[in-house]
């Protein structure tokens, strides 16, 4: 979302939110991240950044894109996709204005906490009932599907309460455009994990 969209008392209430949780997700990174983690972290911002360069207009000026949340999550866990997600998201914004300023604190709450980190909680779900690689793949491709039109259904709130659009024309118009890029976002997920799984099956993070 671009600057302008959302009314102080939807992006300030977001900004503090997205604040305290990335201070929470910082240290508990910290404490988990081993040597492997950080280079991985680097490559999934670089492969995470590509991906949501490709942009599809949505409504009232707002855009969709691929997420990557579910993607970090599987290789990184929760807290550091979540930051590597808001990192992917600040430089978008601060180099390239893609994404403004007073809405990043609202961009990065969808897309970092409602969509990499919830993303990941569905995925751990559903592994916990479905064992073994099969049960890897099921939960990325749901749970990858199911983030990406969570975040659309926060993002389309959001636009709501500030008064650009009726509730139900612009929630109607982000789930549509998103369950549509939750297919290729759960397409592209499961084929990076299954090549991981078979390549490298130490990176699938373990809790």
């Amino acid at each position: 979302m671009p600057d302008g969209f959302l009314t102080p008392n939807i992006w300030i209430p977001a900004w503090l939110a997205s604040i305290a949780g990335l201070s929470r997700c910082f240290k508990k990174a910290s404490s988990a991240l081993k040597d492997r983690m950080i280079p991985l972290m680097g490559v999934m911002s670089a492969f995470i950044f590509s991906a949501q360069m490709l942009n599809f207009p949505v409504v009232a000026g707002s855009s969709g894109h691929l997420l990557g949340g579910v993607l970090a999550g599987v290789l990184l866990g929760p807290y550091a996709a979540a930051v590597v997600i808001s990192v992917v998201l600040i430089v978008q914004c601060l180099i390239f204005q893609d994404g403004g300023l007073t809405a990043l604190g609202a961009n990065i709450f969808n897309m970092s906490f409602v969509g990499a980190a919830g993303g990941y909680i569905i995925y751990a779900f559903i592994r916990r009932i479905i064992k073994g690689n099969k049960g890897i793949l099921i939960a990325t491709s749901v749970a990858s599907w199911l983030s990406i039109v969570l975040a659309s259904i926060f993002c389309a709130a959001e636009l709501s309460l500030s008064g650009l659009a009726p509730l139900r024309a612009v929630l109607t118009a982000m789930v549509l455009v998103y369950s549509l890029i939750g297919i290729g976002e759960a397409v592209l997920t499961c084929l990076v994990i299954s090549f991981v799984l078979k390549v490298r099956p130490d990176l699938i993070y373990k809790a």
